[in-house]
């Protein structure tokens, strides 16, 4: 390709990577409208649990659809089904609807956002040249995710919840523009028979197991038993397939590098844990203090601020400190935010939570330059991309996981207020993560109503500090320098 071409090309994929980083950090601050307006307050836990199972399913399969039709076409269709899910979500006029396309962009998020950089590998021979790309797309990410809260915000308050997904059509538009006009692929490479067993295997039993997860406190708990039964015997059965298969959908092999597991587990935990912090920093601030949209995602600012600065100063420190030591300062600094909101009372003001929380956002910065780095390195050359798209799956697959969780424990902390609190209900209880909504509410009944948001919240803030400890803990089995 040409040098336009090529500039061309890498801007369609940075234009992915905007839309990426503005959905991690803007869906945080619409949240509170969304479920008030469509009345599933039951269901919060659903909104971001359902987009990283569409992301989580879909990862393996678009790269492997990638090496059929070849990577062009396979991009330029994931950016299609995020536009059409943004779209649909917009439009939705019921909680059922609304998550059905949240799927939907789920799964093209998969695509979106990993194919990137495999596109990268393509595009650029020149490893230097390779790896300021990916910066590029980095930072890309990362400035999305600083503006986020505040284009939420303002969208939230100013039109309405719709347009936080609106604002993607164009810009997935004009990506899918550029990549149609500019994008030229080689030759594709023939490749073994594609591995359609082992694809349903993987969507199947994920999807089964992640049901189960999400069903908790829910349903009949021989429907969630039963769920998480059949998803983990059909994973079984998947690996025990992926075994003997010429091409399989994820490399069984790389879970004999001893190494590479410890890097997983480390992106499993620490990814789980700076989930709860993401999403339910700016659900404090509009729940307990009764803030708007716009300044409940403002919590979310100096968090990304410093993410950036976290990924930056990794290169300086590697000289002077060995991974054990940069991994445990990192996770240490998540684990200051998480058990920091754990402990913090029900007044803390927003600007001591918004304090809190920048120390998740430079521990996470700080560590995935590092792990994805080690990840490279553990790996060797030979395995090097297919060990950097399985831990771009894993973390997916932690993240999908605890939303599961941790919406199941606010959930069961919502039933067990409305149960022990005469004249509260669920509805009321929807209305006041809302600020305009909660207005309406008695106001006799908000000290207690807020308690028992507050009780779930700490909750969560519990679990996500355990997690954190026992990363603090497979760091120093792991890695002996």
């Amino acid at each position: 390709m040409t040098k336009k071409q090529v500039t061309m090309v890498t801007f369609a994929m940075v234009l992915a990577n905007v839309m990426a980083g503005l959905d991690s950090t803007i869906i945080n601050t619409a949240i509170p409208a969304i479920i008030a307006d469509l009345h599933g307050i039951q269901f919060m836990g659903w909104i971001i649990a359902i987009m990283l199972l569409g992301m989580s399913v879909s990862t393996p399969i678009w790269t492997k659809v990638g090496e059929k039709i070849g990577n062009k076409a396979t991009f330029e269709l994931s950016l299609l089904f995020f536009v059409l899910g943004s779209l649909f979500q917009g439009l939705a006029d019921n909680m059922y609807f609304f998550l059905l396309a949240r799927a939907l962009m789920g799964i093209g998020a998969g695509g979106m956002g990993s194919l990137p950089y495999i596109m990268a590998g393509f595009i650029f021979d020149n490893i230097k040249a390779r790896t300021k790309i990916l910066g590029y797309l980095g930072a890309a990410f990362s400035v999305a995710t600083i503006v986020g809260p505040l284009v939420g915000g303002y969208l939230v308050d100013s039109l309405s919840w719709h347009w936080v997904f609106y604002i993607n059509i164009p810009i997935g538009l004009l990506a899918i523009l550029l990549s149609l006009v500019y994008y030229h692929e080689g030759k594709i490479r023939k490749t073994p028979k594609f591995d359609i067993l082992g694809s349903f295997l993987i969507i199947v039993g994920l999807t089964l197991l992640l049901l189960g997860i999400q069903l908790l406190g829910l349903t009949k708990p021989w429907i969630v038993a039963s769920l998480i039964i059949a998803g983990l015997v059909l994973l079984v059965l998947f690996f025990m397939h992926e075994g003997g298969h010429p091409n399989p959908v994820v490399p069984i092999s790389m879970f004999k590098n001893r190494a590479l597991v410890g890097d997983f587990l480390l992106f499993i935990f620490s990814w789980g844990a700076f989930l709860a912090i993401n999403t339910y920093l700016p659900m404090w601030a509009q729940g307990l203090l009764g803030t708007t949209a716009l300044i409940g995602g403002m919590t979310l600012i100096p968090n990304s601020l410093v993410d950036v600065v976290g990924t930056l100063v990794v290169n300086p420190l590697k000289a002077r400190f060995n991974n054990r030591t940069l991994l445990s300062m990192g996770l240490i600094c998540i684990l200051i935010s998480s058990l920091g909101l754990a402990l913090a009372p029900q007044s803390t003001n927003i600007w001591w939570l918004a304090i809190i929380g920048t120390f998740s956002g430079f521990g996470v910065g700080f560590i995935f330059v590092l792990l994805q780095i080690k990840v490279q390195v553990d790996a060797s050359e030979k395995n090097m991309a297919p060990a950097t798209s399985l831990s771009y799956l894993i973390r997916i697959l932690a993240q999908t996981v605890m939303a599961a969780v941790y919406g199941v424990i606010m959930n069961v902390q919502l039933a067990q207020g409305v149960a022990e609190n005469s004249g509260i209900t669920m509805n009321m209880l929807n209305k006041l993560s809302d600020a305009a909504s909660a207005k309406s509410l008695p106001q006799s009944l908000l000290p207690t109503m807020r308690n028992i948001f507050h009780l779930g919240l700490q909750e969560i803030m519990w679990c996500a500090t355990a997690l954190l400890v026992i990363a603090i803990g497979l760091n120093f089995i792991f890695n002996k320098k």
